[in-house]
């Protein structure tokens, strides 16, 4: 009676979806203790209710929310970070990884360990920054790059690659 049994049918998708859901739930949890680490757990906070919202956006349980605001306020509290990452790509393409993470010297070699896969390294402080502006939080490039089919590719892939890792939050690039 093989076909029969509504899981079998349903658990593959099922677990991609989680897969993206807990990836997500983890950015937004880590977000949460950043700001409310440093709102101080004020709940009025810009930053810590912008962060709430983007969770509730989500879908993501109420419980969950209060649980990443009572640890970031709490005694022996997990110490995350916001941390930014430099390189330049195929075709000379800036890259700006940012990222949150709890621990930095795990993570950064992690990074380098991905780009130099990819024939890459990290580059400096203020290396590819410059060609980025920051409007509304967000980075936006003030030039941008035009790349061929076959750098392109590459691009998408070292992309792929970074956005995969768990501390990434976000890559940007001023690839055209």
């Amino acid at each position: 009676m093989s076909g029969h049994n509504k899981w079998s049918q349903i658990k593959v998708k099922k677990g991609a979806e989680d897969a993206k859901r807990s990836k997500l739930f983890s950015m937004l949890v880590r977000q949460i203790t950043i700001e409310a680490k440093r709102a101080g757990g004020k709940r009025e906070d810009p930053g810590l209710k912008g962060a709430v919202s983007r969770a509730q956006e989500a879908n993501m349980p109420k419980d969950n929310i209060e649980r990443a605001i009572a640890k970031a306020t709490g005694v022996g509290a997990e110490s995350f970070e916001n941390v930014t990452y430099e390189a330049f790509g195929p075709g000379g393409v800036a890259i700006v990884i940012e990222g949150i993470t709890d621990n930095k010297n795990r993570t950064t070699p992690e990074i380098k360990h991905l780009l130099s896969k990819q024939g890459l390294a990290l580059g400096g402080q203020g290396s590819a920054l410059w060609a980025f502006d920051r409007v509304n939080g967000e980075l936006q490039p003030k030039s941008t790059t035009t790349v061929s089919e076959n750098d392109g590719t590459r691009l998408t892939e070292i992309i792929e690659q970074l956005e995969d890792h768990p501390d990434v939050k976000n890559v940007i690039t001023n690839a055209e």
